[in-house]
């Protein structure tokens, strides 16, 4: 398998590609929009062809690049079923994998940073998303957020993996890149250590966390797959297409 963990830094979202080597297929799994040209270049330079974005959930803090990769190289839009977007070419369920040339990815249902919200399961690898991020999680109280949805998303579903592991997150906001299951279980502040739910759901009813600067924008960007609105405000465009310079010149 090629693997590639790559950032982009005005959301610190951790975009993952994953490829057969076999067969050349690749998928992306949340991508981001001012990014697009460099995944276009890095699947070149890899010789690669793109067959599916994957999003976790509806991002609230930046915008998928899944609608402008469908548009350049023609691959489909896979997104959770749950949230039934007309945009997306394959709806993603629990129990159903993802098969990509040699690639079995296992989706995994972890409602409560978000109602419709998905992980994703490769070998001995997990992509949380933003349900579990490194000694954190993501927030509850927006789109349909609930905290202990979430404790039981994380305990149920992600905690009852192999201790081994890795857990790669949606984020990171201190240049981590990668965990485990073991280590989210014995020292998550939030939710490891043996933290009962109610200690759990009185931490994030504490969090009095800002309103999401991007949020009014990514959400029906996001249900579109990625479009940028036309009234962005210009405070906001560095969260929209940022073309690099052309590589032929």
């Amino acid at each position: 398998m090629i693997f590639k963990q790559l950032v982009e830094p005005v959301s610190s979202t951790y975009t993952y590609l994953l490829a057969c080597e076999e067969t050349g297929r690749a998928v992306l799994i949340d991508p981001v929009l001012p990014t697009w040209q460099r995944d276009v270049y890095l699947l070149q330079d890899l010789g690669l062809t793109l067959a599916f974005t994957v999003d976790t959930h509806i991002h609230a803090d930046h915008l998928t690049s899944a609608r402008k990769l469908k548009r350049e190289l023609g691959s489909q839009i896979a997104h959770p079923a749950f949230d039934n977007l007309p945009c997306a070419d394959h709806g993603i369920d629990e129990g159903t994998p993802l098969i990509v040339g040699s690639l079995r990815i296992d989706p995994l249902f972890t409602p409560g940073h978000t109602d419709g919200h998905h992980a994703y399961r490769l070998g001995d690898r997990v992509f949380t998303g933003d349900a579990l991020l490194i000694d954190g999680c993501g927030r509850t109280d927006f789109q349909n957020g609930d905290a202990p949805t979430l404790y039981r998303s994380v305990h149920d579903k992600l905690f009852t993996l192999p201790e081994d592991t890795l857990v790669y997150p949606a984020h990171d906001y201190k240049d981590r890149r990668v965990s485990t299951i073991a280590q989210e279980m014995a020292r998550n502040p939030r939710l490891g250590a043996d933290r009962p739910l109610d200690e759990f759901v009185e931490i994030m009813a504490g969090l009095k966390l800002n309103y999401p600067t991007f949020i009014d924008y990514a959400v029906p960007g996001n249900r579109a797959c990625g479009l940028c609105p036309e009234d962005l405000p210009e405070g906001l465009v560095r969260y929209c297409d940022q073309p690099l310079e052309n590589r032929q010149g």
